[in-house]
Formats: structure tokens, C-alpha cells, sequence
């Protein structure tokens, strides 16, 4: 089956916000500004077919996005840039895209029962290659449901200068309860811009508008590899304790920093750096950079709302030689990605911000010697935590939106608990090297 033959379009429409907004423009602000290169976000989930028919659901998620959009009315507007060269957010009214596709001849076990991510899993994404700052002219939003023989997919395509990924599950939760019929969502996004990342600076675009910094058309593989709450909590104490790690002494440092302990995501992510690193084969003197992106909403001082709606992120890069990466054991990468996300705090925040003002650019998305691990999305968002009306995900998938070697996603793990998928992005040739790398997939879960 090719994914060109495996999804059919069945109707488009534009759904407009059931109440017309009162909100003002909202500024572009010094991380949503950065977006503009970047494709728009596809995120989506797979869920089980509805015990009603296929139009009545079309009926009510139409019904339900309308309604939906009244509490985040920036979604339904257009970019405006001004005479000065300042991007605003118009809250327009000008409504969303909202696409059914048909494929039936699809099975949830053809999306999920793979060891690749099949191709036709992009084809359940609108918007495909869409760069953010065409937000001047097309929708912010478009949401596709695509009828599968057994069940159903929800995509979302949304631009990436209007909101990040704790924005996105706020508003794709708010959209699933909204469907089942909740009167008032639970997580009222915040609108407010008068916070540090305001800013004068205006950014250097070209005419045309800024493209993406990555190749589209390279071969790559993508799997999602599955990691429990038991093999990540046994990979943590490898991480901790294991070695010639004095553990004394390390717990005496952490009743004076308790932030000191590697955790979790830290140990899994030294963890993909080490065994992708093995898998490039590189010289040892290559200098490898694992980048994680970061949620400031905590990090400033004062801390922004958690329910800030934009883009409130910064990206970490931790910087090692393959060497390094190689000769030491998993604690010392471990604690290299520890020690920078803990010295992320409010002055450094402010310092990227400051720097990003003296030469305001567009976010340079990419691997641009081969040698880089991008880290995005977050194991935090509540990915499952959406119910349309019958029942949790199945899985969560996305499209082909900024996909290049190296690039990493993570999600939780459905059934919670502290378990994460990452999904991986990587060169056919690397990828192999990974599958079948004993230290890495000792504590992969293979169902």
C-alpha cells in the first residue's frame, strides 16, 4: 500500500469561532518570533472507532471546534506585520481549516503494529511542509479526522508562532472536552503579554519570508521506541548509583542540592546521546551537541502562567565530543544534561533573550553536521488525557513536520506511570546501528 493511495479527501470546510473575539492583537514575542522557519506543529491521536456513525461525529467535532475556538481566539486569526516590521497576531475571526479524510482500507494495527512508522501515518496531517510565517495568508489551525476500518485519527497542524507544545495539548484537551460535552474547559488559556519575552527587537526576514534550515527529502527512518516505568526506574539507579560512583557521597549531595539527582529523562536521553553516538561512528575528537528544548514558564521570575498561550521555550544545547560521550559512562552524560537544564534559570532565560535581541533571527532547526540530537515535545504534556466521547487514545503520532536526522520526540507512555515513547528520527544506516545496540535496547520494550 503506498501512502499516496491511502488516505482520500472527502471534504474540506472552514470552521468559524461560534462567538465572535473581543481580544486585541497580540504581539509576536522573542520565542514565537524565532518559529516563523518552522513548519507547523502535526500532532494528532489514534482512537478506537465511535459506537455512532461516521457523520455524527463529523457533525459534532465541527460543532465542538466552533466552540472551542471562543476560548482561544488567536487560533482563528492571521499574522499582521506592521510598518515597523512587528508581527501581530489578528484575532480575525477568519476561522480554521477543517479536512475529513477516508482511509478504510487502513487498520489500527497497519498504524501501530509496525517497527517503522508506516509512511501513510503522514498522510493523516493537513498542512504538510507548511512554513509558520505563512500564517499571514493561510490558517494558524486545521484539524483533520480521518476515518480508519476500525477506528479514527484526530490531526492537528498549528503554526508554530502561535503556540508551543504545552499551548498545543491545552488546546487539543480543551477541544476533546468541549466534544463530550463539558460546559466550561477546565485549563482557560492565559492571553496576557507583559512578560520579559516582549520585546522592540524586529526580526531580519527576506521578502519572501524565511524557509526551513533542513533538508525535506532525506532518507530517514522513524520509530517510536517504548521504555516502562520499570526498565526507566532500573536505567535511573544504573544512572545514580552504578560505576565507580561513590554513593555516600552522592547522597550527602543531594540533601544540599536535591536537584543533583540525575533524573528520569535525563538518564534516558544520555542514554539515546551514547548509543546514537556508537551508531554515527564518529572520530572520537567529533563534537557532538545534544539540544533539549525547555519550558520557561517556571524558569522566569516572576514565573509566567502555566497556562500561557505562545510559545514560551528555549532550546539547550549540551556540547561533548564523541570521545567523551564514548569514554565515560552513562552518569557523566547524564550529568552533563543535568547540569546545564538546572543552570537554565531566570538569568540565563534573560541572557538568551538579551543575545537574541542584538541579532534577532529565525531558529536555525536542523543537523547541520550530523553530529546533533534534537530533544522536543515533552513526556509532561497529557497526550491521553483527551476523551472526544469514547474513550482514551490509542496512540500518538505525527506528521512529517521538521523531521531530520537526529530529531527526537518524546511522549508519555499510554499507560502512564512514568513510562515514555521517544520517537526517533535517523538516517536508515544509524538506525540500524541502534536496533542493534545491546546497551540501548536492553531497556527498549518491545510489544
Amino acid at each position: 500500500m503506498t501512502s499516496s493511495t491511502a488516505v482520500t479527501l472527502v471534504s474540506k470546510c472552514t470552521i468559524l469561532p461560534s462567538e465572535q473575539s473581543s481580544l486585541s492583537d497580540l504581539k509576536l514575542s522573542v520565542s514565537d518570533l524565532p518559529m516563523l522557519s518552522v513548519h507547523y506543529i502535526q500532532k494528532g491521536c489514534l482512537f478506537t472507532r465511535p459506537p455512532f456513525p461516521i457523520t455524527h461525529l463529523i457533525s459534532l467535532l465541527k460543532l465542538s471546534l466552533s466552540q472551542t475556538l471562543t476560548h482561544f481566539p488567536p487560533l482563528a486569526g492571521r499574522f499582521v506585520t506592521d510598518s515597523d516590521g512587528y508581527v501581530y497576531i489578528s484575532c480575525s475571526d477568519a476561522g480554521v481549516d477543517f479536512v475529513q479524510a477516508s482511509a478504510t482500507n487502513i487498520f489500527i494495527r497497519d498504524v501501530i503494529g509496525s517497527i517503522d512508522v508506516p509512511d501513510h501515518v503522514k498522510e493523516f496531517f493537513p498542512m504538510d511542509h507548511t512554513v509558520s510565517y505563512r500564517g499571514h495568508f493561510s490558517p494558524f489551525l486545521a484539524v483533520q479526522v480521518t476515518e480508519l476500518a476500525d477506528g479514527v485519527f484526530i490531526g492537528c497542524a498549528v503554526n508554530h508562532s502561535v503556540m508551543d507544545g504545552t499551548s498545543f495539548w491545552n488546546f487539543f484537551n480543551a477541544f476533546a472536552e468541549v466534544s463530550r460535552g463539558v460546559k466550561r474547559i477546565v485549563r482557560q488559556p492565559d492571553f496576557t503579554r507583559n512578560s520579559i519575552l516582549n520585546s522592540n527587537a524586529v526580526p531580519k526576514l527576506p521578502a519572501d519570508g524565511p524557509k526551513v534550515t533542513f533538508a525535506g527529502d532525506a532518507p530517514l527512518r522513524e520509530r517510536i521506541f517504548s521504555f516502562s516505568r520499570e526498565s526507566i526506574q532500573t536505567l535511573k539507579a544504573k544512572t545514580n548509583y552504578d560505576g565507580e560512583i561513590n554513593v555516600v557521597e552522592l547522597m550527602a549531595k543531594w540533601s544540599i542540592d536535591p536537584t543533583a539527582e540525575i533524573s528520569s529523562f535525563q538518564s534516558l536521553c544520555a542514554l539515546l546521546w551514547r548509543a546514537v553516538t556508537r551508531a554515527r561512528k564518529f572520530p572520537s575528537s567529533k563534537m557532538t551537541i545534544f539540544r533539549t528544548a525547555v519550558n520557561c514558564r517556571n524558569r522566569l521570575q516572576p514565573k509566567l502562567n502555566p497556562l500561557y498561550f505562545g510559545n514560551a521555550i528555549q532550546s539547550i544545547p549540551t556540547y561533548a565530543s564523541a570521545g567523551e560521550v564514548l569514554s565515560h559512562d552513562q552518569h557523566w552524560c547524564a550529568e552533563q544534561l543535568n547540569t546545564n537544564v538546572k543552570a537554565h534559570n531566570d538569568v540565563m532565560v534573560r541572557k538568551l533573550i538579551e543575545d537574541w535581541e542584538k541579532d534577532p533571527q529565525s531558529f536555525p532547526l536542523g543537523n547541520f553536521d550530523g553530529a546533533m540530537l534534537t530533544m522536543g515535545s515533552s513526556a509532561r504534556f497529557p497526550m491521553y488525557d483527551n476523551d472526544f466521547g469514547w474513550g482514551r487514545p490509542i496512540a500518538v503520532r505525527s506528521g512529517r513536520a521538521n523531521k531530520f536526522d537526529g530529531k527526537i520526540s518524546a511522549f508519555p507512555g499510554r499507560e502512564g506511570g512514568g513510562s515514555v515513547d521517544l520517537e526517533v528520527i535517523l538516517s536508515p544506516e544509524t538506525m540500524e546501528c541502534l536496533e542493534s545496540d545491546p546497551e540501548f535496547m536492553q531497556f527498549v520494550t518491545v510489544y
